[in-house]
């Protein structure tokens, strides 16, 4: 049986940064508001003209100066996104492009701020079958196009970003299991209605966001993925050496510590720099805990997390 392991990781933020500060001079809102509810701090914005394939580029060639490998040994790529630069061709086709893949297979997957998630089980199960060899997970997003700037409920915990991981056959276990889930009915709770039709654009183009019905589901179903994983190889929370939760809000990731009784100083946070970055903030928060030290090589790590469709799923490895 084949297995697949992380083999390096790497992310990009924009260079603009919107503080807390700056917001309140143009939303009735304030920073003290803003990190009480949320703990987000500031939020990269991409800059006019940046597109969702620029900041994965920029992730994606990070990850594979990590891993040490160059486009020859990729072959397949698997990009999630709900901001792609074109209805088509994919994110991921314009990458290969731009990374100047030849081989192999490249696409989307969209489940907005799980999407890294569902994507590195996608990229996961390939490789286990023995079809691909050395994958490339991204997770890119330009959110701050999808906000109205003057609904302080929603514009203030988004963020732009890119987060990457090179995936890799090998011999021992690195990803034990993974768990997805949906529930279509819960899709309301959280949307953008716009869409293209007839050259036109249709519906409402930002986000809308029931956030108390968003938060009771979330903590809900990220206790229950969490402790799936856990459950499905016989590990127990005290076995868990570091959980990196979908970056979304500091309420919601303490919540599901709290619940798991997992200590808090096991959780990856990075949610106060750069904001929700929907499918880029679980890379992004990874690719932080492995540069600066705190998961080494070895260790029992979840990723899990949570995003329209509703949808939500873990994946555990070892690193």
């Amino acid at each position: 049986m084949k297995y697949s392991k992380i083999a390096g990781t790497g992310s990009y933020l924009p260079e603009r940064i919107v503080t807390n500060s700056e917001l309140q001079t143009t939303i009735e809102t304030s920073d003290e508001w803003i990190v009480s509810r949320t703990g987000i701090e500031a939020r990269h914005i991409a800059a006019e003209g940046e597109k969702t394939t620029d900041l994965a580029e920029h992730a994606a060639r990070a990850a594979m100066q990590s891993a040490g490998v160059c486009a020859d040994d990729i072959d397949l790529i698997v990009v999630a996104t709900t901001t792609p630069d074109k209805v088509f061709p994919s994110t991921a086709c314009l990458l290969q492009a731009r990374l100047g893949v030849k081989q192999g297979a490249a696409f989307d997957v969209q489940a907005v701020c799980t999407g890294f998630v569902y994507a590195l089980s996608v990229a996961d199960k390939f490789i286990a079958s023995g079809q691909h060899r050395c994958a490339l997970v991204v997770g890119a997003e330009i959110f701050s196009r999808l906000l109205d700037w003057n609904d302080r409920r929603t514009c203030v915990l988004f963020g732009d970003g890119a987060g990457a991981v090179v995936l890799k056959a090998s011999e021992t276990p690195g990803i034990l299991s993974s768990h997805l889930h949906a529930d279509g009915s819960q899709g309301h709770i959280l949307q953008v209605d716009g869409g293209v039709s007839a050259g036109r654009l249709a519906d409402n183009p930002y986000l809308q966001m029931d956030g108390s019905a968003v938060f009771r589901l979330a903590t809900r179903v990220l206790h229950e993925c969490a402790t799936e994983a856990l459950a499905h190889n016989g590990y127990g929370v005290a076995d868990l050496d570091w959980l990196v939760p979908h970056q979304a809000n500091m309420r919601i990731i303490n919540s599901t510590t709290d619940k798991l009784g997992l200590a808090r100083e096991r959780v990856i946070t990075t949610v106060a720099k750069h904001g929700n970055t929907s499918a880029a903030s679980v890379p992004l928060a990874l690719d932080t805990a492995v540069r600066d030290g705190r998961i080494q090589p070895g260790q029992l790590v979840l990723v899990e997390g949570v995003g329209g469709g509703m949808t939500w799923g873990s994946v555990l490895f070892r690193f």
